[in-house]
């Protein structure tokens, strides 16, 4: 089964860095958060992947294309022909294709255009900006037992500040810290499709979490698969030192493999 990874947007809530590259190539510890999203799927024994380019679309292939550089040790032989000799390779079973889906396409109209990548077969779906340690497995064995068009991950993002709770009248009742009850469900990525989603997409202006999703739910055809593990996007600056800080700690909650 492919996995498909939206990495085409523009990331502007996170300029600082987004200013050079596309979002899902900004790095949490020495390699993009796009690797780490392939890494968690990879783990579960997916590594057929279809990413989703657009803004500063290049980056992404000329990341891909050099990989050997960034993951193993390299002699360059000047004085022969300017040989170069990769020393233990890091090897990965991915098959990766880097499609250009437009620059200003939206999320919806990026998977249209990749259809006949696809093909006539169920994929998984992604963004290109959050880590997890969702089990991939029983996310696929909860999409098959239903036999739903979509299922949708979910996870309770929750508070991030304490509650003050107020009654009718005014009067606060109450001061408490946050609890895994507050706040709502949020769509966090990590989806399952049928290729039947394909026909609720008209074209490039249509946003996947818009008409489509709207559709699918009036059609009785998508589904919430409830996660409660560890969930972070990358919105931010602030967001990504996090990240990192995780990672440079050895406490990254998103690292399975």
């Amino acid at each position: 089964m492919k996995v498909v990874i939206l990495a085409g947007g523009y990331g502007t809530r996170i300029s600082e860095e987004s200013l050079y590259k596309p979002k899902p190539m900004i790095e949490i510890g020495e390699m993009p958060i796009l690797w780490h999203i392939m890494k968690t799927y990879s783990y579960y024994g997916f590594n057929d992947f279809i990413i989703c380019a657009g803004y500063k679309q290049q980056v992404i292939k000329e990341w891909f294309a050099s990989y050997f550089l960034y993951t193993s040790d390299i002699t360059f032989d000047f004085k022969n022909d300017n040989k170069v000799i990769v020393h233990d390779k890091h090897v990965e079973k991915w098959t990766v294709t880097v499609v250009d889906t437009g620059l200003d396409t939206q999320t919806g109209g990026r998977i249209k255009r990749i259809r006949e990548y696809v093909g006539n077969e169920s994929f998984m779906c992604t963004y290109g900006d959050a880590v997890s340690d969702i089990n991939i497995g029983k996310l696929l064995e909860f999409h098959n037992a239903h036999g739903k068009i979509a299922t949708m991950s979910t996870y309770n993002f929750g508070q991030n500040k304490g509650v003050v709770e107020i009654e009718k009248d005014g009067r606060i009742s109450a001061f408490r810290e946050k609890s895994d009850l507050d706040g709502d469900l949020i769509n966090m990525g990590f989806m399952v499709f049928k290729p039947e989603l394909f026909n609720y997409i008209d074209g490039d202006e249509t946003a996947l979490e818009k008409e489509p999703m709207r559709k699918l739910v009036n059609d009785k055809q998508l589904l919430g698969y409830v996660h409660k593990g560890f969930w972070q996007c990358m919105d931010t600056l602030r967001e990504k030192q996090k990240l990192d800080q995780m990672w440079n700690e050895g406490k990254a909650l998103w690292k399975v493999w």
